[in-house]
């Protein structure tokens, strides 16, 4: 059964709804071409058809990222949103742009050949909370009333 989602830049110009099935095939890629891409050391993506997503605000402006793919992004905030293969019905929307995206769950790796193994399992690493740092927490309350989402 599929279900309906929303999501979008940082900034919010650019938006869009997008039916995704449940339960949803999100995946970890680990390429080179993902990492540089987003800047992390993986791209959390969901794939969905083309013809699932409708745009809301805008469409993302895009740029060829390789001889095979382009990638959708926010030219205004530069939230990285897409990774769209050249021919394809098919399209991949970072799992990070979805307002819920805690109802996305992973189901696989792919690109493993360039995981950077030191960050497969990272559990055992101590958490913060922004909200136990004071001086972050002050910064946030101080030019926006409250803590981030």
């Amino acid at each position: 059964m599929a279900q309906d989602m929303t999501g979008g830049c940082q900034c919010g110009r650019v938006r869009f709804q997008v039916s995704v099935e449940d339960p949803a095939r999100a995946y970890l890629c680990h390429c080179r071409m993902c990492q540089r891409a987003t800047g992390g050391v993986y791209a959390a993506l969901i794939q969905v058809p083309r013809a699932a997503v409708t745009w809301t605000t805008r469409e993302p402006d895009r740029r060829a990222s390789s001889p095979i793919a382009e990638r959708g992004f926010c030219a205004a905030c530069g939230t990285p949103l897409t990774y769209e293969g050249a021919g394809s019905d098919q399209m991949d929307l970072t799992v990070g742009s979805f307002d819920e995206a805690a109802r996305l769950r992973p189901f696989g790796h792919f690109g493993v050949e360039s995981r950077h193994e030191a960050w497969r399992d990272t559990v055992a690493l101590p958490d913060t909370r922004t909200d136990e740092l004071p001086n972050i927490t002050a910064k946030w309350m101080d030019a926006c009333g409250k803590l981030p989402d």
